[in-house]
């Protein structure tokens, strides 16, 4: 089965012969349909989740979202055609019924993407992160700067449906979240979408980049008589006046020169099965404040952490992953704990080591490592920091939630106290997160503790409690 994201598209450029004379060449490109996608959001990075933010800010019914990304989930969206100012796929209803549905996004015109690409032409950085199918905040902050919004914003999305909805319908938002799954992997489509393809997009910020290395190398030499622009003009009547650009190697030459580099050499090999610690046990009594025990454990959990970060190197989309964050003290405990595991048993002197190095005990660190284990450090974070929202994500709380019902369901009656939303009468509870996703939890013992992991949806992370 071909990758989606690897080979999933045809480039459209248009040839003259088939375009006809003098007629202009549009880019396109067509993705093929992407599987089911049970169990994931649609966003990882946040270029992808600022797109759904644009969509789910403008969309006036909430339920129409919903059964969009019920769409989205099922494999419901075919093939995706991408060109400037339009996507476009035909999206199936669970009837079988099928619409041809488009999003419009307004083209930047001829003077903005003159601003945008002098701008990355001028930062090698912003010319590298694009190559590497990155879209660095400071890129997009950069273009604000210059005047130019490469990210959507509210109303910016206009939908188009064969159903003929007038707002954004079930099949317009399931082709925006689809398409939230590719810019994932390649924002150079919504640099489509704004009206560049990726192949003259790069031809031009290359030419522009070789005008730059011209006029370098004219002042270098002293010769100011030829270093003409692309316009024809001289590099000595641009110069006259201007700060001297700064010293440095083209990076579209430095990247179309790596053919003549040595090869780098090979990947290490995977490591198969976790192996055992070595037993730390020679016969003689430990010296004092040693405890072979824990520096077994933490011999086992170093190698366990070497192994995974292994496997995380050699995974195809590691490099455009994010780095994780530094862990405290605490939430590295916390991450022992959760994950310790055959290798690297948790036993209780261990876990009462972990929790009184840390000055807690060890039902707070039980409760943490639960939280760990269902979200890592977003899920102890929602677990121990108070969070009142704003009101601009206290409203968008409320709305997910009185969409979350279909209107033949019941909802629970809830309690809301902050980010948390407790079943009146019960012992069940979700807490909204910054990151907008719900967390369950259940009243153990007295306390709240974790329940499951989050989900979009507040009804999908209530479900399982309420029937378990």
């Amino acid at each position: 089965m071909t990758d989606p994201y690897t080979d999933p598209y045809t480039d459209g450029y248009e040839d003259e012969e088939t375009a006809g004379a003098g007629a202009a060449v549009r880019p396109e490109r067509t993705f093929a349909a992407l599987p089911p996608a049970h169990g994931r959001g649609f966003a990882r990075t946040w270029w992808g989740q600022a797109w759904l933010k644009a969509l789910e800010d403008t969309a006036l019914d909430g339920q129409q979202l919903k059964r969009g990304r019920r769409h989205a989930r099922e494999g419901a969206v075919g093939a995706v055609s991408v060109q400037p100012g339009r996507i476009t796929a035909v999206v199936r209803d669970r009837d079988g019924a099928a619409y041809r549905s488009d999003v419009l996004l307004q083209e930047l015109g001829e003077g903005a993407w003159d601003q945008l690409l002098e701008m990355v032409a001028d930062r090698s950085g912003h010319i590298a992160a694009l190559l590497d199918r990155d879209m660095p905040p400071h890129l997009v902050e950069d273009a604000e700067a210059a005047g130019v919004e490469l990210l959507p914003g509210i109303g910016d999305l206009e939908p188009e449906c064969a159903c003929e909805a007038w707002d954004h319908c079930p099949h317009t938002a399931a082709l925006c979240y689809q398409v939230a799954r590719l810019l994932d992997e390649d924002p150079f489509i919504l640099l489509l979408m704004r009206g560049r393809g990726e192949r003259e997009l790069l031809e031009e910020l290359q030419a522009r980049s070789a005008v730059r290395g011209a006029r370098r190398a004219t002042r270098d030499t002293g010769d100011t008589h030829d270093a003409g622009g692309a316009d024809g003009t001289t590099g000595a009547s641009e110069d006259v006046g201007a700060a001297p650009e700064p010293v440095g190697v083209d990076a579209v030459a430095a990247f179309s020169a790596r053919a003549s580099l040595p090869p780098l050499p090979g990947p290490p090999p995977a490591v198969g099965a976790p192996v055992r610690p070595p037993t730390l046990d020679g016969g003689t009594e430990p010296g004092p404040g040693l405890d072979p025990a824990g520096l077994e454990f933490l011999i086992a959990d170093t190698a366990a952490r070497a192994r995974r970060m292994l496997t995380e190197a050699l995974a195809p989309d590691h490099a455009t992953a994010p780095v994780a964050a530094g862990l405290t003290v605490w939430q590295d405990a916390v991450r022992m704990a959760a994950t310790a595991g055959p290798e690297a048993p948790l036993t209780a002197p261990i876990g009462g080591r972990l929790a009184d190095g840390c000055g807690r005990d060890r039902g707070d660190l039980a409760r943490a490592a639960r939280a760990w284990e269902h979200g890592g450090p977003a899920g102890l974070a929602v677990l121990e920091e108070d969070w009142t929202p704003d009101p601009e994500a206290l409203a968008r709380a409320r709305a997910q939630l009185a969409a979350a019902w279909a209107e033949d369901d019941r909802p629970p009656a809830l309690r809301a106290t902050g980010n948390r939303w407790t079943a009146v009468g019960g012992d069940v509870q979700v807490r909204y997160g910054p990151d907008g996703r719900w967390w369950p939890y259940r009243k153990e013992r007295g306390r709240w503790w974790p329940a499951g992991p989050s989900d979009e949806d507040p009804a999908a992370a209530m479900a399982a409690l309420l029937t378990g």
